[in-house]
This record gives structure tokens, C-alpha cells and sequence, in this order.
């Protein structure tokens, strides 16, 4: 089958390398390379309309086309005439972004990450319902695996620094927990976000104020997640949207116990005696894991690699994508 695969220049393929892969050893995969002529008269109508025909013939030459991110590049093609499959993956900021400018009619299947996101996809967009079908985030249970370490006390979140991951909540919340807590220490990893400097500038202030300089460390961009979540004992997701994030199962996976904010469709990663909603009891579940006996402790962190691995294992997702993938692209062979 000819497959091509269509990924923004922007993506920085965190998300998809196994899916990638898997594809090519079982397909003719070819992808979309975005091209441009630096011409210095006409440039811009001269590039506008080499994207055109570049598309129409990507789509001619393939039976299926893969869009990984339903953005720019799914709503340029859905403007185009229908000449061939189209399958993309949704996560969760094209709903915002990108979502109303995509001609959905044009479109096969939709693969959303989330039961959640699936219901408000079809909730914003009716009439699609019977295309929409969910296949979770995937995490290599190859590249992330258990090492052992003592306890420390170690919390940490890894995550883009933006205000959306609430970071800089976390922060205030961890102050709150400091005064009661001498035991533990919290751990930020993740570069500071473009055109988002004062968000980084304000954690940094709000940490020198709250006088906790010497108990949370900023690492910025981490090139090693595998060994930084193995330095961690507790891992936190404290944002408020997310299509189902990546970051808990990479540390669940690395041996850290992880509690998760009540974002929508939070309880399709964890069950609820994982998630909170308040500062409160985000402190409060912390402070009862740290004082549970190293049995108990590893009991629960036991459970959680459990459902990493039985919901989450990208070998499964990425096989579970290719089929979707291959049902559409067998109807246009």
C-alpha cells in the first residue's frame, strides 16, 4: 500500500517515531517535504501555488494519506478534490486551533487520544460521529523502564513551561506543603516556552519570594527524560487541559508514583484515587504516600505501571493505528 504521512515542519516527533517506523516496515511511506522558491519577484503567488500542486499530486500518489496533528497541513489538503484516504490523529490543541477550518467531509477517519476528546469533538462537530474513534498516547515501555533508588521525597513535573501546565501553581502549592514538610523537594524540568519569558520569569521570582531556593530546581530542557524521572519519586500533572499526556506514563513507566489534576479525561489515564482537584488535596495525597511504609509505596506504584502497560504500550498503539490506516487506505486500492 502507498502511504503517505503528512507532520508539520514544527513537530518535533516526541510523539510519533515508533508509529513512524511501524508504518515503513509494513508500507510504501512517503512524506510530505514542504517546498519553497526563493524567487525575488512573485515570490509569495509563486510558493502558494507549488504548495497547491505539491499537494495534489501527494495525494494522487498515495492511497491513504496520514495526518499526525489535524492542523495547517490537514486543512490545506481538505481543500483540495478527494483523490485518496484520510486518516488523521487528533490530540488536543487542533481542536482549538486548527479544528473549524478543517473540511471534515473530506476526512475517513479521526483517531482522537481521549473518550473525552472524542465527545467534544462530536459535540463541536456533528455529523461526524461515526469517524471518530479513540486510540490512547502510546509510551515505549522499552526506552522507559523501573530503576531502583531509595525514597527521597522527590516531586517533580516535566512539561513546555506555559501557563496552561500550571507550573507556577504547583509551585504555590508545594510552598504550602514545605511548611509542613522538611522531607521533600520539588523538581521542574522544561524549557521556557517561546514568547512565554514572563511565565518563566515568574516562577523563578515567585520561588526567590517564597524562600525555597534550596528545595525546587529548575532544570530546563531535559535531552534524558529516561533519567531524570528515575531521580523522582513522585511525578505531578497539574494541568488543567490535556488530550490524554504523555509525561505521567513515561514516569509510571520509569518506577515514579504519579498523581494527575481532574483535567477531562484524567480518569481514563488513572483511576480516582490518583487524581485531586485542590492544592489541598494534591498535599494532602502526597503527605499520605510519603508516609505509607516502602511495601505499600511500591504496592501502588505496582498498580500504576500496571495500567501503563496494559493501556498504554505504544507497541499496541502503534499497531491499533495501522490497521485504522490500512481499513481506509484498502477502499481507495
Amino acid at each position: 500500500m502507498k502511504l503517505g504521512v503528512a507532520r508539520p515542519p514544527e513537530d518535533t516527533g516526541s510523539f510519533f517515531p515508533e508509529i513512524l517506523a511501524d508504518f515503513r516496515a509494513h508500507h510504501q511511506v512517503q512524506a510530505f517535504a514542504e517546498r519553497t522558491i526563493n524567487s525575488p519577484a512573485f515570490h509569495t503567488r509563486l510558493n502558494r501555488k507549488l504548495y497547491r500542486r505539491d499537494w495534489q499530486n501527494f495525494l494522487k500518489t498515495n492511497d491513504v494519506v496520514f495526518f499526525e496533528w489535524a492542523s495547517r497541513y490537514l486543512v490545506d489538503a481538505t481543500q483540495l478534490p478527494k483523490t485518496c484516504g484520510i486518516v488523521t490523529r487528533l490530540h488536543r490543541f487542533e481542536m482549538y486551533e486548527w479544528a473549524e477550518r478543517v473540511n471534515w467531509e473530506m476526512v475517513d477517519k479521526i483517531i482522537l487520544v481521549s473518550q473525552a476528546k472524542q465527545r467534544e469533538f462530536n459535540r463541536r462537530f456533528p455529523g461526524h460521529e461515526a469517524k471518530t474513534l479513540v486510540i490512547p498516547e502510546g509510551t515505549s515501555l522499552a526506552r522507559f523502564q523501573v530503576g531502583a533508588r531509595p525514597f527521597n521525597g522527590d516531586i517533580g513535573t516535566l512539561c513546555h513551561l506555559r501557563p496552561r501546565k500550571r507550573v507556577y501553581e504547583l509551585i504555590l502549592a508545594f510552598a504550602e506543603l514545605a511548611k509542613i514538610r522538611d522531607d521533600v523537594q520539588l523538581h521542574i524540568a522544561g524549557g521556557e516556552a517561546p514568547l512565554l519569558g514572563d511565565y518563566f520569569e515568574a516562577m523563578q521570582t515567585a520561588v526567590q519570594k517564597l524562600k525555597l531556593q534550596h528545595r525546587v530546581t529548575f532544570y530546563g530542557k531535559t535531552t534524558d527524560p529516561e533519567k531524570w524521572y528515575r531521580n523522582i519519586d513522585i511525578f505531578i500533572s497539574n494541568s488543567y487541559s490535556e488530550g490524554l499526556q504523555l509525561a505521567p506514563m513515561e514516569a509510571i513507566a520509569s518506577g515514579c508514583y504519579a498523581l494527575v489534576h481532574d483535567w477531562d479525561g484524567a480518569d481514563e489515564l488513572l483511576p480516582a484515587e490518583y487524581l485531586y482537584l485542590t492544592d489541598n488535596e494534591l498535599n494532602a495525597r502526597i503527605s499520605h504516600f510519603c508516609d505509607l511504609p516502602e511495601a505499600e509505596r511500591q504496592q501502588h506504584r505496582q498498580q500504576q505501571l500496571a495500567i501503563v502497560r496494559e493501556n498504554f504500550d505504544i507497541n499496541h498503539i502503534k499497531t491499533r493505528i495501522r490497521q485504522v490506516v490500512e481499513e481506509v487506505g484498502r477502499r481507495y486500492q
